[in-house]
């Protein structure tokens, strides 16, 4: 027997229409490429995005289309989002910051049909254009006339202006019923370990996250909150905020391209910013921004911080300086992308000061719809006992069963778990720690070490801005831990002196054999360390070779 409730699709359309209508005043504040701020509301911006479908039926986008964005966080690309999904297509974030060669290859690999890009973005266009001009047909600048760029584009590729095809365009009557499994979205992973791979969610699993992720013990944003996404919408989609907030009425503050430390403190004091969520590297330049200016955040509650593991000197200091909680979140392109987040249940509400802030350093506990466990190299489940590490693995709804253009359910084992790429313990409580990824892990003598927990002492020391641990080849040991550090501006470090630091902190075994000091880390297009160039670099340093 079947239940007897209305069959409603769960559809990405339904999240902006709730909000038009029952969050209409819910206001969406951007600071544009231009610089100005600009204002309007989830009603404005639900009509505008059933006019921008009405755009896309006139450039001849259909169901399945893929539509690409290569735009910073704002109100047209949060348009977009909703105008492209609602009616059927794709809608494909292009990451700016993979090199242009990427670019050319997922554009190519995703046959988008149009992209639409914001003007800073003019002369990477001009020089990707002519290695996609068999799958693009046209750019359209999100701007108004007065701003359009000039560039070059091969015959056949036309250049349009957003706001001349809005101005053009009749808003669609209503959102069309679709499938709820159908693809609403593509984002490509960073490549760090060869070519980007494509994730493709579908409208259900994207509506899924949102309602998840909005529970208290997760982002838990209500209409009061002003949630400010420094995460780009170009990557993981923001993190789901685009569809969590107007989900729940909080407003959207967009920061556009301005991430630095004071254009945020600015903008977070001015918009009277909640909550806000983004890597450890922006936070670390807010705090920086903070202290030399002596300026404070004045609403802020909480930092939400992923990517990377958040260093706990950053914790202490929002917290103890600023009053601002900052709670970890983890998870990956292929998981929607958050898959755990770090709040504390009733059980740990007795804990001493101490072993309450270590449990806050982890990665937390998996959000509804994830299920998660740790395996042994021979795929057999270990225990959660908080101090066993092991392969971590997922599965849910919201989790990638397949790449774009691969066999369905390739991208799993067996019994249908997902390999993460990352080495982590779980306690008995739930509580998931991150200790390295799988490709960085360190075996000395057969014997697991923790790259991130090296890094994060590290990066506690006075002198040190910056820090990556690798895996140098040893003649004895196979592998041993050598640790490479950027000093802090003004900072002179002494290998000996660091390396003594860590004494009393870790085990003496755990400790980098050596220390190598450098001008500057080589980071991904999502900011994170490229521990592969720094292995090709290093690991021959213990041994002699470098």
């Amino acid at each position: 027997m079947l239940g007897l409730m209305q069959d409603q699709p769960l559809l990405i359309s339904s999240i902006i229409r709730h909000a038009a209508r029952h969050h209409a005043s819910g206001e969406v504040v951007s600071k544009t490429v231009e610089g100005d701020i600009h204002r309007t509301n989830y009603a404005e911006i639900e009509h505008r995005a059933r006019r921008l479908a009405g755009a896309l039926a006139r450039l001849g986008i259909a169901a399945g289309d893929r539509v690409a964005t290569l735009a910073w966080n704002g109100y047209r690309h949060l348009e977009l989002y909703y105008a492209v999904s609602g009616t059927g297509a794709i809608c494909h974030t292009i990451n700016p910051r993979l090199s242009a060669e990427d670019i050319g290859y997922i554009v190519n690999h995703a046959q988008d049909a149009v992209i639409f890009a914001d003007t800073t973005f003019a002369p990477l266009l001009a020089g990707v254009a002519p290695a996609i001009r068999g799958s693009v047909r046209a750019i359209v600048f999100m701007t108004a006339r007065a701003h359009m760029p000039d560039i070059a584009t091969p015959e056949g590729m036309d250049v349009l202006c957003y706001e001349d095809l809005m101005d053009a365009a009749e808003p669609i009557a209503a959102w069309p019923l679709l499938d709820e499994r159908a693809a609403a979205s593509l984002c490509y992973t960073s490549g760090t370990t060869g070519r980007p791979k494509g994730v493709l969610y579908s409208h259900r699993s994207t509506l899924l996250h949102a309602l998840a992720s909005n529970l208290k013990d997760v982002f838990g944003l209500g209409a009061a909150d002003r949630f400010l996404p420094v995460v780009p919408m170009f990557h993981v989609n923001a993190w789901g905020s685009p569809y969590s907030a107007p989900m729940a009425g909080a407003s959207l503050i967009m920061p556009g391209r301005h991430l630095d430390g004071a254009s945020l403190a600015d903008m977070m004091n001015a918009e009277r910013v909640t909550c806000s969520a983004g890597v450890p590297t922006v936070w670390l330049g807010l705090l920086q921004h903070l202290r030399a200016s002596g300026k404070r955040l004045d609403g802020v509650q909480r930092l939400i911080i992923g990517g990377s593991a958040c260093p706990p000197m950053l914790m202490r200091a929002f917290g103890d300086e600023y009053g601002v909680r900052v709670d970890h979140a983890w998870g990956m392109t292929e998981m929607s992308p958050i898959g755990t987040y770090n709040m504390p249940k009733s059980s740990n509400a007795d804990l001493p000061a101490d072993a309450a802030f270590r449990l806050r350093e982890k990665q937390g506990r998996v959000m509804y719809g994830v299920d998660m466990r740790i395996v042994d190299d021979g795929g057999a489940e270990l225990s959660w006992d908080g101090t066993t590490s092991g392969h971590l693995q997922v599965r849910g709804p919201n989790v990638c069963s397949a790449y774009l253009g691969d066999e369905p359910g390739s991208a799993l084992d067996a019994e249908g778990w997902f390999a993460t790429g990352d080495v982590a313990t779980i306690d008995g409580e739930g509580y998931m720690e991150i200790t390295d990824r799988s490709k960085d892990v360190v075996k000395s003598g057969g014997e697991w070490i923790s790259t991130v927990q090296l890094e994060n002492i590290a990066v506690g020391h006075p002198d040190v801005a910056e820090a990556a641990v690798i895996a140098a080849r040893h003649p004895k040991w196979d592998e041993r831990p050598l640790l490479i550090v950027v000093a802090r501006q003004g900072c002179t470090i002494d290998p000996s002196a660091l390396r003594a630091y860590f004494d009393g902190k870790v085990a003496k075994w755990w400790q980098p054999d050596d220390v190598v000091v450098v001008d500057e880390l080589p980071h991904t297009a999502t900011g994170k360390i490229q521990k592969m160039a720094l292995r090709d670099k290093f690991r021959d340093h213990l041994a002699g070779g470098s």
